[in-house]
């Protein structure tokens, strides 16, 4: 089969397209043939080392497909089922071995690359809003890269909750998609100061929350526009690792508070991740969540992608189809 593997860390370059041996399924495990995989910013993070993982392996860690066949002792599944997942390396290939443990269904109404661009960012979205800050109706919550893959999808669940949601982008165009989600109020940082209009907007007391996957760029200000007891939620670093601070601040901004989740331990249940995943699938397949798929990308030009993604050129979900 082919399959993107990296043999040393670095830039896009690295990204090689290879023959290797198709996967076997060992006991507990199923081979999936996969229809699309996700591309992440964490997969950035896995290529160049910074989150490093024993050389050489196959990039990417989400994924739907169809199931092509069991390993001993799998009861859960069966042959032709759709799935997908989220959390297992290797899914820049055409097929890959998956723990049953790992592996959620996808109901028939779901098409399977709207399954694989759904699955870790939508996910996310459901743990940010319903577990690291449970959102309340009337609450205002300020969230960052709102025309990103996460971000649309932070915007509508959090108007489902009935938040009142102001964005930030970049463009006039970023603005729009992030207005069609269902923002209330979109700021665009390259021209404002997204903190003072913050302020403005919230009559000077500020949000409940900041959701925040850029980091290092918006940590200072998000800190900043929060009320008293607020929450800053990052969740990632696309500009880079906050510094460090003094606690100091947190007591002067008003007994703030700050966390650093992960999605991979708001799903280390089953439970959590049959739950979060149901509601994703649900809704979408009810047309209440939409599903941006920005690109589809063959899986041999990954290098393109990971390009396009750290370029910032992308709204939405890029997708690699084997």
């Amino acid at each position: 089969m082919k399959a993107i593997r990296i043999h040393q860390f670095g830039g896009p370059e690295v990204l090689q397209y290879e023959d290797i041996s198709m996967p076997q399924p060992m006991a507990g495990e199923v081979l999936v043939k996969i229809a699309a995989a996700g591309l992440n910013f964490i997969d950035t993070y896995h290529r160049t080392g910074l989150y490093p993982l024993p050389l050489p392996f196959i990039l990417g860690g989400e994924a739907a497909g169809v199931v092509e066949a069991l390993g001993e002792n799998v009861m859960e599944f069966k042959i032709g089922d759709q799935v997908a997942y989220a959390g297992h390396q290797g899914t820049y290939a055409e097929y890959a071995t998956v723990p049953v443990a790992k592996l959620v269904p996808v109901p028939v109404a779901v098409d399977l690359k709207v399954a694989a661009a759904a699955m870790l960012q939508g996910m996310t979205a459901h743990y940010l809003l319903y577990s690291t800050y449970p959102v309340k109706a009337g609450e205002t919550v300020l969230i960052h890269a709102a025309a990103g893959g996460t971000g649309l999808l932070l915007v509508q669940m959090a108007k489902r909750l009935g938040a009142t949601v102001i964005g930030t982008t970049s463009t006039e165009e970023k603005a729009q998609l992030a207005y069609q989600a269902g923002a209330d109020q979109v700021i665009l940082y390259s021209q404002i100061d997204f903190a003072a209009e913050t302020r403005r907007l919230t009559n000077g007391q500020g949000v409940h929350v900041v959701y925040d996957s850029v980091g290092h760029d918006t940590f200072d200000k998000s800190l900043s526009v929060l009320r008293s007891r607020g929450y800053l939620v990052i969740f990632g670093q696309s500009s880079g690792v906050v510094p460090p601070f003094n606690l100091a601040r947190l007591a002067q901004g008003g007994s703030l508070f700050i966390t650093r989740p992960s999605l991979f331990h708001y799903i280390a249940e089953r439970s959590d991740l049959l739950w979060r995943s149901g509601d994703i699938f649900n809704w979408i397949a009810s047309s209440e969540l939409n599903i941006r798929i920005d690109k589809q990308i063959p899986l041999a030009e990954a290098a393109t992608a990971h390009q396009l993604l750290e370029s910032r050129q992308t709204t939405g979900k890029v997708l690699l189809i084997p």
